[in-house]
């Protein structure tokens, strides 16, 4: 017997999980939700940890791939402790198309779950700007992350959402075809490493990166954090992770 589950199945899994999250009460997706923003900020909380020293061009690399390594806890914590977390569900498109839900379910389920997730990052982000975590080197790599994501230029942002999205929801399919905890953390870990060491954009880490950088006093304005980043970003995630790979794998696997 296979110890994981070959594509068209995993193309199943994804079907129901998006009739299950698509009935979920809007208050258990704002809840969990809120929790994934959590979750997720706490990966990008590891990853500044991880890259806040500095040093040479040898010594940079190797901090941002130990940021990268560590960051994928944050999506793990989503999928095995469960959480909602909007740009994974962006794969009830697959639901969507199989007829198993409707377009009003699944925006309904993206919008909250969207909120949920930014309440939660933004309330990571505060309670680790008070946390006395950040100061000196600390607090300059968090500045100076928010202060670069937040002047992405606008058609930059939809590509690195794009890219990014792809990886995220390939993790996501990826972790749904194996059958014990311990290959779900493994196929998650090694997708989400490689988008972070790759420099692509996750719109709910950017809800923790750039308010945590705003709490500490980087010039960002709310009209720079939304569409200097938020917006394009998100655009770019959905194209990714709601467009591309759901079409080609509904294509390849449920399409009668």
């Amino acid at each position: 017997m296979n110890g994981f589950l070959t594509p068209a199945e995993i193309a199943e899994v994804w079907v129901q999980n998006g009739i299950k999250k698509a009935k979920l009460p809007i208050g258990k997706m704002i809840v969990l939700g809120i929790f994934a923003g959590i979750f997720i900020g706490l990966g990008a909380h590891g990853f500044i940890t991880a890259t806040a020293p500095g040093g040479s061009a040898a010594e940079v690399m190797l901090q941002k791939f130990i940021g990268a390594s560590v960051f994928p806890a944050g999506l793990m914590m989503v999928i095995v402790c469960g959480a909602e977390l909007f740009t994974g569900n962006n794969l009830l498109t697959l639901a969507l198309g199989a007829k198993k839900i409707s377009a009003a379910e699944m925006l309904r389920n993206w919008i909250f779950v969207y909120i949920g997730n930014l309440i939660g990052s933004v309330l990571l982000a505060l309670f680790l700007a008070k946390s006395g975590l950040y100061s000196g080197a600390m607090m300059d790599k968090a500045v100076a992350v928010a202060q670069a994501k937040s002047q992405i230029p606008f058609m930059e942002g939809i590509i690195r959402g794009i890219l990014c999205n792809m990886v995220v929801v390939l993790a996501c399919w990826f972790q749904a075809g194996a059958k014990d905890i311990a290959g779900k953390i493994l196929a998650i870990w090694f997708p989400i490493m490689l988008f972070v060491f790759a420099g692509f954009e996750h719109s709910v880490a950017n809800m923790t990166y750039i308010p945590l950088g705003m709490f500490l006093g980087a010039e960002v304005g709310i009209s720079q954090f939304l569409m200097g980043n938020i917006i394009p970003v998100t655009i770019g995630n959905m194209i990714g992770g709601a467009v591309i790979v759901p079409a080609a794998y509904y294509y390849a696997y449920l399409k009668k």
